[in-house]
């Protein structure tokens, strides 16, 4: 499964719904990505992609400190799972992803 391409993710927290954009691409064989929301951009660290599983790690400032550990199912132009930071509880995430690519300066 493809996991390339711009997300819109909403993650369900217990301080309320925040949204995201995820941005993935292949380069050399690599997944790599950035994550946009709350006003800063976070790199994507550890991006696996198993099958339909998809897994990986950002740190955020905004609207706390956290380090935090996605994993989601793609299921074509949509995923489902999970983002967990420490010892909180784990959020739910849904994303969608968008089907004409926004334009991106690289």
């Amino acid at each position: 499964m493809a996991a390339e391409g711009v997300w819109d993710l909403s993650v369900s927290t217990p301080i309320g719904r925040i949204e995201a954009v995820v941005e993935l691409a292949r380069r050399a064989g690599v997944l790599t990505g950035t994550a946009h929301g709350a006003g800063e951009n976070a790199p994507l660290a550890d991006i696996t992609l198993d099958g339909d599983r998809l897994t990986w790690k950002q740190a955020i400032t905004k609207p706390l400190r956290l380090n935090l550990a996605f994993a989601v199912t793609v299921d074509g132009d949509t995923l489902t799972g999970t983002s967990k930071a420490g010892r909180l509880p784990a959020s739910k995430v849904t994303g969608r992803r968008r089907t004409v690519p926004a334009a991106v300066d690289h």
